[in-house]
């Protein structure tokens, strides 16, 4: 057995196969529900593999998963593993013609996608010739022609396992970005994401040192862990922490949407030890609940809140602190191209920055020369080791983002950051976003955690706005609380004086009714650049 995802899937399944693994909660109000044990997802599985291998779809072609969460999504990302058939998730909010960018960009052979966007799909499947198996989950119109009903093509495939030997060459790809540019797909082979995304079987200690020391490690330890991805299971985040659960032979929850009275709810009855979601902007709901209707909620088992993709801000982490103590929150520090990187520290914040401890393959670089910079100097974060191949369809940008230095391979990020004496990394926020004012570097997230302290803010965003005079200045995109008075521009200024320097004190303010944010929370700069440089100028 070789460091492959399915292998190591069935080999949990061998030793906890009467334990469940798998608890989804449709959408509230339906009262719907179906769980799973992992012998029962390891032969549903099976079940949709053996039907896209009988279908004709061959190993190592790619199918899109163009889903909401459901069981059906974490099923077929199994099956593809099993059948050595490549997942690529497909972002739902995408309108026509970027899926048939996608669609077309990832080669897509097969695509597994909800009713719910049907019109979309059918609307894009024309220019998208390749595009030959379908399977369409819940009830449909039909206006895809040819797509086979989930349920049929589960009910026609085999339960058993009888698939050929695999590898740890297998790839797995994630699409990320399109806020900034076209997405792209993100090559891994499924042994490098084991360890640089999954933690090789265990993020919080000492990865395994041999593939059958995983399923050794769950038959040696019980049951009592229920992970809750929050986010969609469609940004790679959401599917690693699920697959970070069965590594460990844990239990998966999962929502059909975030709802956040539901997501308490929840956390409640099922007692949720363990809660993933994206930023203040997942958090802040949990809060205002919490607070509110669901006042007195049982979250005694939640142990851990973790946020990928986004900050968990000072005031909004000390908030959620009053109302449920013994969470520990992590604000963890990863991409699609480096898996996880690194926590940031308890003193993080806006006074100090975004301060993280890094993992011991995570370097701070010179863009240029990709030697590690001296303690205090600007450079860009870089991680060697277990790096992903590169993106697929784009030498050129595979170019730009990869290289290779003392024999190993390395993936240079989009972050900009400094290293201080002793190893820990500041980061500045993403080198695309940062806005030159004056001469001047800004970087948006230090001044979106200090308009966060404001209490009539609810959320906002920052972003460079051309000026005449200082070449961009910073403009301030807020939401405020229900209720709150609207505050001036001065009044905001004069809050984040007391926390930031002068030249990146906002020189803009836009009231928003809402901020516009992807469906996992991560922020919409391309969205609040438009809306600041629309607005009232200085």
């Amino acid at each position: 057995m070789e460091y492959n995802l399915a292998d190591l899937f069935e080999s949990v399944v061998d030793v906890v196969p009467d334990r469940e693994a798998l608890v989804y909660l449709d959408h509230p109000g339906t009262g719907a529900e179906r769980r799973l044990t992992y012998a029962g997802l390891d032969s549903a599985a099976n079940r949709v593999a053996h039907h896209l291998l009988d279908s004709g779809v061959r190993p190592g072609e790619h199918l899109g998963l163009h889903l909401y969460n459901g069981v059906e999504y974490l099923q077929t990302v199994l099956a593809c593993l099993k059948a050595r058939i490549v997942p690529v998730n497909v972002n739902y909010r995408y309108v026509e013609e970027e899926l048939v960018y996608l669609y077309r960009d990832a080669d897509l052979a097969a695509l597994v996608f909800d009713a719910e966007f049907e019109d979309r799909v059918a609307g894009a499947l024309p220019r998208v010739p390749g595009l030959r198996h379908l399977l369409r989950v819940g009830a449909g119109t039909e206006r895809v022609a040819g797509a086979v009903p989930f349920a049929a093509a589960e009910a026609s495939g085999s339960p058993g396992r009888g698939f050929p030997a695999r590898s740890g060459d297998d790839q797995f790809i994630i699409y990320t970005g399109g806020t900034t540019g076209m997405p792209k797909g993100v090559m891994w082979r499924q042994e490098d994401l084991f360890f640089a995304g999954l933690g090789g079987g265990a993020p919080t200690g000492e990865p395994v040192k041999a593939p059958q020391e995983l399923a050794e490690r769950v038959a040696a330890g019980g049951s009592g862990i229920t992970f809750f991805p929050t986010p969609p299971l469609m940004h790679g985040t959401s599917t690693l922490t699920a697959f970070i659960g069965f590594n460990f032979g844990q239990r998966i929850v999962l929502h059909r949407k975030f709802v956040p009275e539901e997501v308490l709810r929840t956390i409640e009855r099922e007692r949720v030890t363990s809660v993933s979601l994206v930023g203040d902007a997942m958090l802040r709901p949990l809060i205002d609940a919490l607070g509110g209707p669901l006042k007195g909620t049982d979250c005694s088992a939640l142990f851990s809140v973790s946020s990928s993709g986004a900050i968990m801000s000072e005031t909004v982490r000390r908030q959620f602190r009053e109302l449920v103590p013994n969470a520990l929150l992590l604000n963890n520090f990863g991409s699609s191209e480096s898996g996880f990187n690194g926590t940031a520290t308890e003193d993080s914040g806006p006074e100090r920055g975004f301060r993280i401890r890094v993992n011991t393959r995570t370097r701070v670089v010179d863009p240029a020369t990709h030697e590690p910079v001296a303690a205090g100097e600007v450079g860009r974060v870089a991680q060697c080791g277990h790096v992903p191949l590169g993106y697929y369809n784009d030498p050129a940008k595979t170019a730009e983002t990869f290289f290779r230095r003392d024999g190993q391979r390395w993936v240079l990020l989009g972050d900009m950051a400094t290293v201080d004496e002793d190893g820990v990394v500041t980061v500045l926020g993403r080198g695309s976003q940062c806005i030159n004012t004056g001469g001047e570097k800004v970087y948006p997230e230090e001044v979106e955690q200090a308009l966060k302290a404001h209490p009539d803010v609810y959320d906002a965003l920052v972003a460079g706005v051309p000026d005449a005079r200082w070449g961009n200045h910073v403009a301030a995109v807020v939401q405020l609380r229900a209720g709150a008075p609207r505050p001036s521009l001065a009044d905001i200024q004069g809050h984040c004086r007391t926390r930031l320097a002068g030249y990146k004190v906002p020189r803009q303010l836009v009231i928003t009714e809402t901020i516009q944010r992807s469906p996992s929370g991560k922020a919409d700069y391309r969205w609040a650049r438009e809306v600041a440089g629309a607005a009232e100028q200085p």
